[in-house]
């Protein structure tokens, strides 16, 4: 997965202020400010930055290993930085290496957060950073507001030497994937499993597992993965609103085209090997 990375991610928050080392994450609309060389995804470091992008409004990310990441809105800056150009997100995420692309993702969430909470969703008024931790204040009534984190299920029904394979309806992602659905307000994420699948498919399932998490930051979700088996009848009845497909694969029948960085890819190839209990 995606975040599987090979040194340590510390988002511990502090007040630091960037080296000429940093790594400076430049967000523009959905696309970030970086170099492509050989396929692989270069992020500025601030003393490659002009003067007009040191300029911006830095704050403090997260750390990767041993260098610090800074964060910064680019859509006034009018020029970019010679051998650098914007990339998307739809891009970015297929590119390597991982640090990069996970540090991209991140901050893209990050980003995302600040920008809609620039005023107060109760009283209007502008907000401000938190000195004490990562969170958006209103400092005329007091709100706190804290980076967007969505709890959400991916879901891999077996019955026997079966799994239920997906596909979306109306997304750009045209590849399979599992059933995965948000968790509302007051349930657990449990409940949350049995709900979405038999909203999505009508099937009724049991005996649930829980797999593993993964931070799915380009869509500011929270993911648990959960094995469960069939209960009932196979019969599939599909929610046509969120899925164009749903259908029963064995093992050696199992198409390739699913994802290689998410959650959903991975429990996906390790019911195809056989190596999912």
């Amino acid at each position: 997965m995606f975040q599987d990375l090979d040194v340590r991610y510390d988002n511990a928050f502090r007040h630091d202020e960037p080296a000429e080392d940093s790594v400076a994450l430049i967000r523009r609309g959905d696309g970030i400010l970086a170099a492509l060389r050989d396929g692989q995804m270069c992020l500025p470091c601030f003393g490659q930055l002009s003067p007009a992008a040191r300029a911006l409004n830095w704050r403090y990310a997260f750390t990767l290993g041993q260098t610090a990441y800074f964060l910064a809105d680019a859509e006034d800056l009018s020029s970019i930085p010679d051998g650098f150009s914007v990339i998307s997100s739809k891009d970015y995420r297929s590119m390597g290496p991982k640090e990069a692309v996970f540090a991209a993702a991140v901050s893209e969430s990050l980003h995302r957060w600040y920008g809609a909470n620039r005023f107060c969703g109760r009283c209007g008024k502008p907000m401000i950073d938190s000195e004490a931790e990562r969170a958006r204040v209103c400092p005329d009534c007091g709100l706190t507001v804290y980076p967007k984190i969505c709890p959400a299920v991916i879901v891999a029904v077996t019955d026997g030497d079966r799994l239920l394979l997906t596909k979306y309806q109306g997304r750009a992602f045209k590849r399979h994937a599992l059933v995965a659905g948000f968790a509302e307000i007051g349930e657990p994420i449990e409940d949350t499993v049995r709900r979405e699948v038999f909203e999505e498919t009508g099937l009724r399932v049991k005996n649930l597992r829980f797999y593993k998490s993964q931070p799915w930051v380009f869509t500011d979700s929270l993911l648990f993965g959960f094995r469960c088996e069939l209960d009932g009848s196979d019969k599939v009845t599909i929610q046509q609103s969120e899925l164009s497909e749903a259908e029963w694969y064995r093992r050696d029948e199992i198409p390739g085209d699913y994802s290689n960085i998410s959650l959903t890819g991975e429990m996906i190839e390790l019911f195809r090997r056989g190596q999912d209990n």
